[in-house]
């Protein structure tokens, strides 16, 4: 079945004016905190929870997601930008080796999970009318259905890819392969997006397109599998009692989601720099193991003292 083997090789975003560039990778996150904020205004008029606590929480957590998200990124796989280009850390900006407008490229999954989890707990001290544990299991419906788009940008940016595979499902990331410097040295043509397009279309780059191994699509298998996070969140949610039983969702969450990076991660390249390789698991398996655990914990173990906790 060949038919399922592609090269990929994507406009990645829209030029703007000079260095700055419509990232799709960007559009993909900002579809993901709009869908979100939808699925808890249904919440919040469902349990007759006033409008009023819904746009301070959806502030609260982009920026927890985001902040956390690029802070985990750069304690877990890329410590270097510390002493290297600190300022690169909270702008959108690269300042080593020249000054460039990037966005925000390095983000961790799961520093961004503890970045919500922080921010929860930082928006409940101030809005004070649920508790932190009935949040969460509303917010993490909503994280579910923001990963798989999330993922997504991922593979529209041909970043975090699989491993080398001669499967049926093996795709050929163009741009993972040669760098901008490269590619436009290899081919002789200056505009870096047509220097990547001669590799698929022209046959005098052929060798260069044949250079490219074939690798798994590990974005899509893990926004494929989040899909039906969110579908099996939902149905706790919507068609069962869990919702009343605290922690319950936002432990499930956690094993689901978790469980998936964990086994996905089999198939992915390391990241980073910096990366754990202990007894064959990789950074991103052993920063999953914790999450599982909590999770498991607050589905089958945690009893809340009282009902308002």
């Amino acid at each position: 079945m060949q038919v399922l083997k592609f090269d990929w090789n994507p406009i990645t975003g829209i030029d703007i004016i000079g260095n700055f560039k419509l990232h799709f990778y960007s559009l993909m996150w900002v579809i993901a905190f709009v869908i979100g904020w939808y699925i808890m205004k249904r919440i919040f008029t469902k349990e007759k929870v006033s409008l009023d606590y819904l746009d301070p929480l959806f502030i609260y957590t982009v920026l927890a997601t985001m902040l956390g998200a690029r802070l985990g990124h750069v304690l877990f796989y890329q410590s270097e930008l510390i002493s290297e280009d600190f300022f690169s850390i909270f702008l959108p900006f690269k300042f080593k080796g020249g000054f460039e407008f990037t966005g925000f490229q390095g983000l961790a999954s799961h520093g961004a999970a503890i970045g919500i989890i922080v921010g929860m707990y930082l928006y409940r001290k101030k809005y004070y009318y649920k508790s932190l544990l009935w949040i969460l299991d509303r917010i993490v419906i909503t994280v579910a259905s923001g990963a798989v788009f999330i993922r997504i940008g991922n593979f529209i940016n041909s970043e975090i890819i699989g491993k080398v595979t001669d499967s049926n499902f093996g795709v050929r990331f163009i741009q993972d392969q040669y760098y901008k410097r490269e590619i436009v040295q290899r081919t002789g043509i200056n505009d870096v997006q047509k220097a990547y397009n001669a590799v698929t279309d022209n046959a005098q780059f052929q060798n260069l397109l044949e250079a490219v191994p074939y690798r798994h699509p590990s974005q899509l298998y893990e926004s494929f599998c989040y899909i039906f996070v969110f579908l099996i969140l939902l149905y706790f949610y919507t068609k069962t009692s869990k919702k009343d039983q605290p922690g319950f969702l936002f432990g499930l969450f956690l094993v689901l989601l978790w469980s998936i990076r964990f086994f996905i991660e089999f198939t992915k390249e390391p990241q980073g720099e910096e990366y754990i390789n202990w007894f064959g698991l990789n950074t991103g398996q052993w920063l999953s193991i914790p999450f599982v655990l909590i999770g498991l914990y607050f589905m089958f173990v945690y009893k809340p003292k009282t009902a308002g906790n």
